[in-house]
């Protein structure tokens, strides 16, 4: 990559797709800010483009609000060229059932959509200026759940991805404005650490007959994030291996 690093962060970093899409950004070059309520592994930090990592829960609004105005410091006049809001949550009540319309606390969905909706609101607002700078563009992971029911997932997870693919679209047309493209990618069935193993049910309904990885998410990102997707905005990706067409 010739001149300097392209500057990007990213959500939820610290395990599963997001960490992978961590790393496959610092193979490409570019420099990396992240968060997650929990720490990176040390190596990652020995990395000189893995700019800073801060420990944050997003799902507080002060504290989301804390972490941009740091990261913002951080980036001083530098231009952002990608923000990748990954983190997200998927909760389940006290009897291990996850949040749906007749059971779980109605504050749980309150938590739920904190961090899975307000959190890439916010954080969209707050570096709206540095993305308007480097001419760079946003992608929210969203999920199949939001456009599908789920046996797995629960409402209250699939309801805020659903807001998350709306909002998708409302920030691609305000963005633009500055010369801001806005995309999500929809995984599907993405073998992570988080994943249990009722899940191996749903792969008959796969046509490539596979679970993702996540590297398959992490890949499309990063291609969104490229010159060849400079006409893409206001788009959503499905990584599910066909499973969205049944």
């Amino acid at each position: 990559m010739s001149g300097p690093p392209k500057t990007v962060v990213i959500t939820g970093a610290s395990r599963g797709i997001g960490h992978v899409t961590a790393r496959r950004f610092l193979a490409e070059g570019w420099r990396v800010l992240t968060c997650a309520r929990a720490e990176v592994p040390p190596e990652c930090k020995r990395d000189p483009n893995w700019a800073y990592h801060f420990a944050v829960d997003l799902a507080d609004p002060a504290a989301a609000d804390g972490f941009v105005a740091e990261a913002r410091k951080l980036l001083g006049d530098d231009p952002l060229h990608a923000l990748i809001n990954n983190a997200g949550v998927s909760p389940k009540t006290p009897y291990k059932e996850r949040l749906g319309v007749l059971n779980g606390p109605i504050e749980g969905w309150k938590q739920v959509f904190e961090l899975n909706f307000f959190a890439p609101l916010r954080l969209a607002r707050g570096f709206a200026s540095a993305l308007h700078r480097g001419k760079g563009c946003i992608v929210n992971i969203t999920s199949i759940a939001g456009h599908y029911v789920h046996p797995f997932a629960g409402s209250a997870y699939s309801t805020s991805k659903a807001a998350l693919s709306g909002l998708t679209r409302e920030m691609a047309v305000e963005f633009a404005q500055l010369g801001v493209r806005v995309n999500a990618v929809a995984p599907g069935e993405i073998s992570t650490e988080m994943i249990s193993a009722e899940y191996e049910a749903l792969v008959p309904r796969i046509p490539l007959d596979r679970m993702g990885t996540p590297e398959d998410v992490a890949g499309t990102v990063f291609r969104l994030c490229g010159e060849d997707f400079a006409y893409v905005t206001g788009s959503e990706v499905f990584v599910t291996g066909g499973q969205h067409l049944y």
